[in-house]
């Protein structure tokens, strides 16, 4: 348990960059290595997978607070935007913890990984018109943010994920700047993360082969351990993305993305 606690702070280095600098919410870096950890440790085959996402949106909770308030600062969340997203969002990850319940483990990691590796495409070789100075905004309306907050909300859930690997693109399709889009995608971590772990916790609470320190499918042992260092370094990382182009960001998030979805398609 010791070398676990130890793992996870590591991981919640990497997790509080991505959530910071990208929106990424820290999710494409906890599960796969929840997943290996939680192998490791002899937990229930079965379970292993959706013990990885329901522990990732667990730290998400607190990973959002401290980028969001830095995104927030700076002046680059557009409130408006997130509550008309967040009311979607919430129901959407609320039922998309007992989607992924019912899901087999192995399909769930596979189907992140094509995913990801889809978004991350589609940004490199579409997205730049988005981002060109001066182009005007098409955000719809509320009706149309709410469902898109119900699929977001839904997907990051399946996939433990803080959602911006669907928010940032949606936004950028929008024509957001890419500094609004990563901190609007921050805000929604937070009703993401919320209602996910929530939804996890219930959907497990009666699974007599989880181990102890485990609140349905969350592992609290390390949550503890990831949200340690995934907070001050979420913060951090805001900090430098406001410094950074937007064509630059968008790049980054893109390359990540495709190499870590990637590695999770074929294993």
């Amino acid at each position: 348990m010791l070398e676990l606690f130890v793992i996870c702070l590591g991981v919640g280095v990497g997790a509080g960059l991505l959530a910071g600098a990208l929106g990424l919410g820290g999710g494409v870096v906890i599960v796969p290595a929840l997943i290996f950890l939680f192998h490791g440790l002899g937990f229930a085959p079965d379970l292993v997978a959706k013990m990885a996402v329901a522990t990732s949106l667990s730290t998400i909770i607190i990973t959002s607070i401290s980028a969001v308030r830095t995104h927030h600062k700076a002046g680059y969340v557009r409130w408006p935007v997130v509550f008309r997203l967040g009311a979607g969002i919430v129901l959407g990850a609320f039922a998309g913890a007992f989607i992924a319940d019912a899901m087999n483990g192995e399909l769930l990691t596979r189907l992140f990984g094509l995913f990801a590796m889809i978004i991350a495409l589609q940004m490199l070789l579409a997205g730049q018109k988005a981002s060109r100075p001066g182009a005007e905004e098409r955000l719809p309306g509320a009706a149309v943010l709410g469902l898109a907050g119900v699929l977001i909300g839904t997907g990051s859930a399946i996939f433990g994920i803080g959602g911006g690997s669907l928010t940032v693109p949606f936004l950028s399709w929008c024509r957001l700047k890419m500094q609004q889009a990563v901190a609007i995608s921050s805000a929604c971590g937070l009703p993401i993360a919320v209602a996910g772990t929530v939804g996890f916790a219930v959907a497990g609470w009666d699974e007599s082969r989880l181990p102890d320190g485990a609140m349905g499918y969350v592992f609290l042992p390390a949550t503890a351990g990831i949200v340690l260092t995934s907070f001050p370094f979420a913060r951090l990382a805001a900090s430098i993305s406001h410094r950074l182009p937007s064509v630059t960001l968008k790049r980054v998030f893109a390359g990540v993305l495709f190499l870590l979805g990637l590695k999770l398609f074929f294993g």
